[in-house]
C-alpha cells in the first residue's frame, strides 16, 4: 500500500484531470458510429467540440455521476464498509427528477433511470440494481464501471478497500458482468498508485477480476491486443467478438469494458494515444475515455497528460457537478481532488488534510477555471499564466505581464456560476453560484518588483433584463512581496454573479505603459453565508419567460417554480418534499426570510442548511394549525420543536428560520414561536431555500443574513 500522502496526493489530482480530458475528448462524438468518427476526424487526439459547434466544457453524467454519487462517502460520515445502502441513500438526496445525473431513458430502457425508480418505490440497494428483478440485459450496461473512479482513488494502494466500495456503488444500479468489470477497473485504479508498468499492473489486478464471464472478456482481449501496433485491426477484431451487434441492450458492459481495455493495452505508456484510441473506437466514446484518462492520470502522472499535446489548458480544471446540491455544479480538478484526499486519509487513519483557500492552486500547473477573460477585449496578449509551483516550491497562479496600457489591460476570470451562452443543449444543467452578492473576497498576492502594476477586482453578473453587467471594484496599488486585499460586494439587487475577475492596470492611471513584469495570486477565498443577500421585488414580466437568469439561480426539485405576477416565487408540488435551494455549504450561521402564504397543501414553508434536497432543517407549516421544526436525514423526518400554530390559507406570513451552532429558531411575524437546540449537530451547514408538499405555496422576497463570524460548532 502506499504510504506518503504527498506520493499519492498529486497522482489523485492526475486521475481526476485524466478523467475531465478524456470526458470532453470523447463526449462530442459520443453516440456515432466508428464509420462516422473516422470519416470526419481520422482520430479524436485533440478537442473537436468546436469543429461541431459545441462547447468544452459541458454537464455529463460521467462527471456528475462520478462526483456526486462520491456524496455517499462525505454523507454516510465515511462509514467504513461503505454499504450499498449508503449510496442509494445518496443518489436520492442528489438526483432530481428529469433534471440531474442519469439518462433519462424511462423504465426498463436505462438502467440508472429504472434503478432511481426502484429506490423511489422502497425498494432498498441492492436490490434496486438486481438481476433478479431487473434482468440481465438492463444490469449489464456500462453505467457500473463509468461513475467509479473517486471511489478507486479514495483508496490509494488499496484495491481491496476499493472493490469493496466500487461493489457497494455499483450494486444500487448494476449486477452481474457490470459490477466485476468496474471493481475490477477500480482495482486497476488503485493499484496505479503503486505500479506503473502496464502488465505488472494487469497481473496484480487480476485476482479481483470475479466470475468467468469476465475473465474470458479480459483474455480475449489481451489476446486481440498482444503483439498488435494497429489499434484499428484490434478494433476491428474486438467489434467482430464484442460489438454492440453482439449483445442486447443499448449500451453494453462487455463491449465498452473491452474497449476501455484495448485502449489502455494498445496506448502503452502515451496519455494521449489511450484517450485518442478510447475516444475513437466508437461506442461510448466519453464514458472510454474519461475511464482510461482517470487510470493512466494516476499511472503515468501530470506530466504524461501533456507529453505529445496541450490537453490541461484548454480545460483549466472546469468542471460541472450537477445535483440537487446546486452550490457545489461549478467547480474544478483541484476541489474535487480535495475531497478525494479527505477520505483517503480518514480511511488510511492518517491526519486530514487543512483546510486550504477555495482557490490555493496547490497542484502543479492548477489553474481552477481562470482564464483569460473572455468577456473583456484584451487588443494584444499582456499576459500568460501559469503556477508558481512549475518553477519553484511555492504555490499560485502566476501572471506574467507586458506592455499595459490603459486601453489595454490584462484581465483573468473564473466561473462562480453557469454561462447560459456556452451550455450545452443535449444535458440538462442546473446550479447556483458560488459566490453571492455581499460576500467577503479575499486576494492573496506576491509580487517580486519595487514597481507593479494596480489591481482591480471585478464581478460579471445578470441584471433582471438577463443582460450581462460588469462592476468594477477599487484599483489597488501592489507593494513589493505579499499583499492582501479585501473587497466586500456591492448587493447587485440580487442578480446571480456569473465570474469573478482581476484585472492589472498601469500603476498610474495616465501610464502609457508598464514594462514586463509578474505576480502570483497566492490565495482567493470567500466563506460563510451573505451579510445581506435579497432578492425582492423580481415578478414574472412575460408568461413566455418563466426562467429568467435570476430565477435560475436556484435548483428545484419542486415539479413548479416560477416567477409571479404578484409575489416573486411560486413554488408548486403535487406529493411529498418538493424544495428548491440556493447558496453552498460554506453557508453556517444565518437567517433567512421570506413571506410566504399557502394554497392548497398539505405542508410547506422555509429549509436552511440544505445539502442536497433530503438533508435539511425544516420550518413546516401544516394542517392548518402546526407550526414544526424538522431535521430531515434522507427519510428520517425527526421534529424537534412543534407547536400549536392557527394559520389561514392565502393570508401573507412573514418568516424567519434561523440557525447559529447548534441553536434553532423560527420566527413569524416577528414573533418568536419555536426556540431549541440540535444536540445531533448532523447539520452544520448547507444552503437555504423553500420546501412545499401536496400543493402550493407563494413566497414574497427571499433575504439571506448572516448572524456571526461563524460560531464555533
Amino acid at each position: 500500500m502506499t504510504t506518503s500522502y504527498k506520493s499519492y496526493s498529486e497522482a489523485t489530482y492526475a486521475g481526476v484531470l485524466g478523467k475531465l480530458i478524456g470526458v470532453y475528448l470523447g463526449r462530442p462524438v459520443e453516440g456515432w458510429p466508428y464509420e462516422s468518427i473516422e470519416a470526419r476526424f481520422g482520430a479524436v487526439d485533440n478537442y473537436v467540440h468546436e469543429a461541431l459547434g459545441m462547447p468544452l466544457i459541458v454537464a455529463d453524467d460521467d462527471i456528475s455521476g462520478t462526483f456526486g454519487f462520491y456524496r455517499a462517502v462525505e454523507e454516510s460520515d465515511y462509514a467504513d464498509p461503505l454499504m450499498p445502502a449508503h449510496v442509494g441513500d445518496a443518489w436520492l438526496n442528489a438526483i432530481i427528477k428529469d433534471k440531474t445525473i442519469l439518462w433519462w431513458g424511462g423504465l426498463g430502457r436505462s438502467t440508472e433511470h429504472t434503478a432511481w425508480l426502484r429506490l423511489k418505490a422502497g425498494i432498498p440497494a441492492p436490490d434496486s440494481g438486481s438481476i433478479a428483478l431487473n434482468g440481465p440485459i438492463l444490469a449489464e450496461q456500462i453505467g457500473a464501471q463509468i461513475f467509479i473512479d473517486a471511489f478507486a482513488m479514495s483508496c490509494p494502494g488499496d484495491p481491496e478497500r476499493a472493490t469493496a466500495m466500487i461493489r457497494a456503488a455499483a450494486s444500487v444500479s448494476h449486477d452481474g458482468l457490470a459490477v466485476d468489470a468496474a471493481a475490477f477497473l477500480g482495482a486497476l485504479e488503485a493499484l496505479a498508485f503503486d505500479i506503473r508498468d502496464l502488465d505488472q499492473l494487469l497481473e496484480a489486478a487480476l485476482p479481483f477480476a470475479r466470475g468467468m464471464h469476465l475473465r474470458n472478456l479480459i483474455d480475449d482481449v489481451r489476446t486481440i491486443c498482444y503483439g498488435e501496433t494497429d489499434w484499428r485491426r484490434a478494433r476491428a477484431r474486438l467489434d467482430e467478438k464484442h460489438g454492440y451487434h453482439r449483445h442486447a441492450g443499448p449500451c453494453p458492459m462487455a463491449t465498452n469494458h473491452a474497449a476501455t481495455l484495448m485502449a489502455l493495452f494498445l496506448g502503452g505508456d502515451s496519455f494521449q494515444r489511450s484517450v485518442m484510441i478510447a475516444a475513437s473506437a466508437g461506442w461510448d466514446t466519453d464514458c472510454n475515455a474519461g475511464n482510461v484518462g482517470c487510470l493512466n492520470g494516476i499511472r503515468l502522472g501530470l506530466d504524461a497528460i501533456n507529453a505529445e499535446a496541450d490537453l490541461r489548458t484548454p480545460v483549466a480544471d472546469r468542471m460541472y457537478v450537477v445535483t440537487s446540491d446546486g452550490g457545489s455544479c461549478v467547480t474544478d480538478a483541484v476541489l474535487q481532488t480535495r475531497r478525494i484526499l479527505r477520505a483517503a486519509a480518514r480511511y488510511r487513519g492518517e491526519s486530514v488534510p487543512p483546510a486550504a483557500p477555495r482557490f490555493g492552486f496547490e497542484f502543479r500547473g492548477s489553474r481552477q477555471g481562470f482564464v483569460y477573460c473572455p468577456f473583456v477585449k484584451q487588443p494584444h496578449p499582456a499576459l500568460t499564466l501559469s503556477n508558481l509551483n512549475e518553477i519553484s516550491d511555492e504555490n499560485g497562479l502566476l501572471l506574467t505581464y507586458q506592455n499595459l496600457t490603459p486601453n489595454a489591460p490584462a484581465a483573468i476570470s473564473t466561473p462562480v456560476f453557469l454561462d447560459f451562452t456556452e451550455l450545452a443543449r443535449n444535458f440538462s444543467t442546473i446550479g447556483s453560484p458560488t459566490l453571492y452578492p455581499t460576500q467577503s473576497v479575499e486576494v492573496g498576492l506576491r509580487t517580486f518588483a519595487a514597481q507593479n502594476p494596480r489591481l482591480r477586482l471585478y464581478l460579471l453578473y445578470y441584471n433582471q433584463d438577463d443582460d450581462l453587467i460588469r462592476w468594477n471594484g477599487d484599483a489597488y496599488p501592489l507593494a513589493e512581496g505579499d499583499n492582501l486585499l479585501r473587497w466586500n460586494l456591492p448587493g447587485l439587487d440580487g442578480m446571480p454573479i456569473l465570474r469573478l475577475g482581476l484585472e492589472l492596470l498601469p500603476a498610474q492611471p495616465q501610464q502609457a505603459e508598464v514594462s514586463a513584469g509578474r505576480l502570483a495570486v497566492t490565495s482567493l477565498d470567500w466563506s460563510g453565508a451573505p451579510e445581506n443577500f435579497v432578492q425582492q421585488g423580481m415578478l414574472m414580466r412575460s408568461i413566455w419567460n418563466v426562467t429568467p437568469h435570476w430565477l435560475q439561480a436556484w435548483v428545484s426539485s419542486a415539479e413548479n417554480f416560477a416567477p409571479d405576477f404578484k409575489y416573486t416565487y411560486c413554488i408548486s408540488h403535487p406529493t411529498e418534499n418538493g424544495v428548491v435551494t440556493l447558496g453552498t455549504t460554506d453557508w453556517r450561521d444565518y437567517a433567512v426570510t421570506s413571506t410566504l402564504s399557502f394554497s392548497l397543501h398539505q405542508a410547506g414553508g422555509l429549509v436552511i442548511r440544505t445539502q442536497g434536497h433530503r438533508r435539511y432543517y425544516a420550518a413546516l407549516f401544516s394542517g392548518g394549525n402546526t407550526l414544526s421544526l424538522v431535521r430531515r436525514i434522507n427519510d428520517d423526518m425527526h421534529i424537534i420543536a412543534q407547536t400549536p400554530f392557527e394559520y389561514e390559507e392565502e393570508r401573507q406570513y412573514q418568516v424567519t428560520l434561523q440557525a447559529q451552532g447548534n441553536a434553532l429558531q423560527v420566527s413569524i411575524d416577528g414573533l418568536t414561536l419555536l426556540q431549541t437546540t440540535d444536540e445531533s449537530r448532523a447539520l452544520p451547514c448547507g444552503g437555504a431555500g423553500f420546501v412545499i408538499e401536496s400543493g402550493t405555496m407563494l413566497a414574497d422576497g427571499f433575504a439571506v443574513r448572516r448572524l456571526t463570524d461563524e460560531a464555533p460548532l
